[in-house]
């Protein structure tokens, strides 16, 4: 990992997930509330490093999804339910732009419509993401998808619990689906790629003169193998799971240049750095406090989305 650099002066403005269910999963898990370190009061922005350095993006705000709050990563604020990291990658993206204040709004279980309406998490009620959002935000960074319509939640909520404990390769929740099912969540992500370009518009109408940045999901399941102590699928189902991590992913990226949006491509960085294998950027089933939630990243993959956004505003 090469250290993380701060970009140059900042171009001239421009008018212009996994999931839901597997953090409910990842909750059940982990009581994550337990063996967090003092919490802050978030979203207050942390101290510039210098008042007298002049940041290229003075203004940061990170709207997102667990993906981008990154739970137990490793200093958690649970006063809210959001499970926010302070080492997440948008904590790590402002730090190594001095002067730069982070607005990061982030929460675990977001959704599209938590963008732009309230969301209930399990301890408190959080405004509309947007609502961070001003005239004077230079810079905006989304992670948001994964949550939509429940579509990782229903693969690992259901598709987890019937892998575990002996299940034979007949027992995988893929053979449920028939072509009619296959065909609902292909418009279900069809969908998303529209929430998507819609997202993007909406920021800039709130923050004309904001640098965009789209966020994308990273590869959580392998191409090919399993590993049922980690991610406890039936057998063929680590196909259909795979399929849909790739095609999230490819729906975000969709949304995103629809609305001519920059696009950090985390799935292509982290070929090889999935649940499954010898260095994966994404935890197991089991939360490890200090480290990661259950299914959700490590530090290590918050610090290669912080260099992957910090290379997109260098280029």
């Amino acid at each position: 990992m090469t250290a993380l650099v701060r970009p140059p002066a900042r171009p001239a403005p421009r008018l212009a997930a996994l999931t839901g269910g597997l953090l409910a999963l990842a909750l059940v898990a982990s009581g994550c509330t337990r063996g967090v370190a003092d919490p802050g009061s978030l979203p207050t922005p942390p101290a510039s490093t210098s008042a007298s350095v002049e940041s290229p993006y003075p203004t940061y705000v990170a709207l997102g999804d667990s993906y981008t709050a990154a739970p137990l990563v490793p200093t958690t604020d649970t006063t809210n339910g959001c499970l926010r990291s302070d080492s997440n990658y948008p904590s790590l993206v402002a730090a190594a732009m001095p002067g730069t204040e982070l607005v990061d709004v982030s929460c675990s279980g977001a959704d599209s419509a938590s963008l732009v309406g309230a969301q209930r998490t399990a301890t408190d009620t959080q405004p509309p993401q947007f609502d961070a959002l001003t005239p004077e935000v230079d810079l905006v960074t989304v992670g948001i998808g994964g949550n939509d319509f429940n579509l990782f939640g229903t693969l690992l909520g259901q598709c987890v619990v019937r892998g575990g404990a002996g299940a034979q390769p007949d027992e995988g929740c893929a053979a449920e689906l028939d072509a009619a099912g296959r065909a609902k969540i292909d418009r279900q992500l069809r969908t998303i790629t529209s929430y998507l370009t819609s997202i993007v518009t909406g920021i800039r109408d709130r923050s004309p003169e904001a640098t965009v940045v789209v966020v994308g999901y990273p590869q959580i399941v392998p191409a090919t193998g399993t590993c049922p102590d980690l991610l406890p699928l039936a057998a063929e189902d680590y196909p259909f799971a795979r399929e849909l991590n790739e095609k999230l992913a490819a729906a975000v990226k969709r949304g995103a240049r629809a609305a001519d949006a920059a696009y950090v491509d985390v799935f292509r960085a982290s070929k090889g750095h999935d649940i499954c294998s010898a260095d994966p950027w994404i935890n197991g089933q089991q939360s490890d406090l200090g480290g990661a939630l259950a299914f959700h990243p490590f530090a290590a993959e918050q610090e290669a989305v912080a260099e992957l956004v910090l290379a997109q505003l260098e280029a």
